[in-house]
């Protein structure tokens, strides 16, 4: 991902830099007055930002319990505590608008995918004419390597084409005459024409652009558990500070009362926490962007996967070699696919890979069937059942496959000498993922573009229970929208443009780093940067963990919050005392988010845990269509 910023989130970085280098000076260097450095520049938007809230729409949340916890540390001199807290929450805020501005750049970019020209076919004339003019029932030619303008049915000619975009499909899906054809997808090879059946406004490629930028969960940002108390601590602090001088007329009890009040632990526990876990994360190749996630990570029941590039590799790759001469007819069948550019003829060439091929020639190119030429005075053939038909090969038995394979057959002077089978492939950590998260009580959902064979043979191999094939984008988004709606806390787990929706719907969206699309990552709230899917168990107890620390530190800050001002009420604590405790809070806090650095389960306790889970799960898989749950 490239980190670009404008004028304005330069200034706020240099602030935030600035202030950060006065607070470590004035703390290594005992030169207290130096954290007014940070208090100014990290303060003062806060302030403004309370001050605001309170004259619109009286918002007594975060920014005033923010700008009286810096007030109160200001007052009874710790200055050190409260640049501290403004600089934490300079950069969390920056960190949050930084990140919708990230995903709203990504969205013009999928825009851009979509061609600004076309060529149209109009009385035997072809014309070029911008993507904006196409109507409904425009014969358009789509030339190789093209980028198909609008939705649309082939009136002539065949050709491959990838559709990654909108389905994320892991092969190139062959398409013919009166098939239909979508927006944003590429065509491989042949050239062919097709007749326009939506206008560019209303295709597929615009449908999912505003799936991205409409789907988004209905909370959309949660409520950090310091602001649900904070309107009550506010009152009741300056009740109680004004009832006991009006009571006693002693202003030290008052004043001690907003010292021992001095919110810090409460306002620390959050942000503490949460930075540690990002630590932790971070060690793992897992990349947050901000702590929301992970609060909302707690509480999910639920995980989505997609197939192509998330559980799986998303390339395919030769799984089975049957043939009597099985070195012989991999070299026939590497050398003819030397030739070509399909990914299916990389992977043979590249499971073959032992030295130099044959020449080739008189080599030819049947679109969606395979390759033929002659090799060493033999007529070659590579490709599947339609290209045996075409050839008038006959086959030997039923080559129908339970597990999703593609068949390649190979075929020597019109007799077939053996076949290749070829898939894409189960990522090797991809089982273990899936029995772990059981063993953490998570629910799991495969929902992929792929065909129901492929689908149900993945399903079978992980052990996932619920399982949807032949799913569109909107299908996959139905899906979410519907566990949503039921009560589940959904995650989702996807690498392509395809996936974009669906991650930003979910309650946390998790993306592959390394193969997933820009869109994706940056549409999603978490990235495996490494895309090693077995971390998430890892992330999913560390979320859990953060919480329950938060908990823990926000519990224990409001009792001693409550005790000392009961003490202060009674006149048995001074000022000097009150601060004393009001730092044994925030010490108290940051020990316990420390913890969370160096969490880990160990193998063994992680094992056992998932075994005794696993123990109440009853397997029973649930395979659905799109448009039915």
């Amino acid at each position: 991902m490239n980190l670009t910023f404008d004028k304005r989130e330069k200034k706020d970085i240099i602030l935030i830099v600035i202030s950060v280098i006065s607070l470590l000076t004035s703390f290594f260097m005992s030169i207290e007055y130096l954290s007014w450095i940070a208090i100014i520049l990290c303060g003062i938007p806060i302030f403004k930002g309370c001050i605001g809230g309170m004259i619109r729409k009286f918002d007594i949340k975060a920014d005033l319990l923010v700008s009286i916890a810096i007030i109160a540390s200001i007052i009874i001199g710790e200055l050190f505590a409260a640049a501290e807290i403004a600089t934490i929450m300079a950069i969390g805020g920056f960190m949050e608008e930084y990140t919708v501005k990230k995903t709203r750049g990504r969205i013009e970019e999928l825009i851009k995918m979509t061609p600004q020209f076309a060529t149209r076919i109009k009385n035997g004339t072809e014309e070029r004419i911008p993507v904006g003019d196409i109507n409904v029932g425009d014969i358009i030619k789509i030339f190789p390597g093209e980028s198909i303008p609008t939705d649309g049915i082939i009136i002539n000619g065949e050709s491959s084409i990838d559709q990654k975009t909108l389905t994320g499909e892991s092969f190139p899906a062959d398409k013919k005459e009166n098939d239909e054809v979508y927006s944003g997808t590429i065509n491989l090879y042949g050239s062919f024409t097709m007749k326009a059946t939506k206008i560019s406004q209303e295709s597929s490629l615009q449908k999912l652009i505003e799936l991205i930028e409409t789907a988004k969960p209905d909370n959309a940002k949660i409520v950090r558990q310091a602001d649900k108390w904070a309107t009550m601590i506010v009152v009741i602090a300056f009740i109680s500070s004004v009832l006991t001088y009006l009571y006693t007329f002693e202003i030290i009890r008052a004043v001690t009362i907003l010292v021992v009040f001095c919110p810090c632990a409460l306002v620390l526990a959050t942000p503490t926490a949460i930075m540690a876990a990002i630590g932790n994360l971070t060690r793992h190749g897992i990349l947050v962007k901000d702590g929301q996630s992970i609060e909302e990570l707690a509480h999910v029941d639920e995980l989505v996967f997609d197939k192509t590039g998330t559980l799986t590799y998303g390339t395919p790759k030769v799984v089975k070699v049957i043939s009597d001469e099985p070195k012989e007819m991999m070299y026939l069948a590497a050398s003819l696919d030397s030739k070509s550019e399909h990914p299916i003829a990389k992977s043979i060439v590249k499971y073959y890979d032992e030295g130099e091929l044959a020449e080739v020639t008189n080599f030819k190119m049947h679109i969606g069937k395979g390759v033929s030429g002659i090799i060493n005075g033999s007529r070659i053939v590579v490709g599947n059942k339609k290209l045996l038909e075409l050839e008038n090969i006959a086959l030997k038995s039923d080559d129908e496959t339970k597990n999703g394979e593609i068949v390649i057959y190979v075929a020597k002077n019109s007799e077939i000498i053996g076949k290749i089978l070829l898939r894409d492939t189960l990522r090797t950590t991809s089982k273990e993922t899936i029995w772990k998260l059981k063993g953490l009580r998570i629910k799991t959902a495969l929902l992929t573009g792929d065909n129901e064979e492929t689908a149900k043979s993945i399903a079978r191999e992980t052990k996932i229970r619920n399982v949807k094939f032949n799913c569109l984008p909107e299908d996959k988004l139905e899906y979410i929208e519907r566990e949503q709606t039921l009560g589940h806390k959904v995650a989702m787990i996807g690498d392509g443009i395809n996936d974009a929706p669906s991650l930003r719907k979910a309650d946390v969206g998790i993306a592959m780093g390394d193969i997933g699309s820009d869109i994706s990552v940056e549409t999603a709230n978490i990235t495996l940067i490494n895309d090693n899917i077995k971390d998430i168990p890892h992330l999913i107890r560390i979320a859990r963990k953060t919480v329950q620390i938060i908990n823990i530190g926000i519990g224990f800050a409001l009792s001693l919050n409550l005790i000392a001002m009961g003490l202060a009420i009674l006149g048995y604590l001074n000022p000097i005392e009150g601060a004393l405790i009001h730092n044994i809070g925030s010490v108290f806090v940051i020990i316990c988010s420390s913890s969370l650095i160096n969490y880990k389960i160990s193998s063994k306790n992680d094992k056992k845990l998932a075994k005794k889970n696993l123990n109440k799960t009853k397997l029973k898989y649930n395979y659905k269509k799109p448009g039915g749950f």
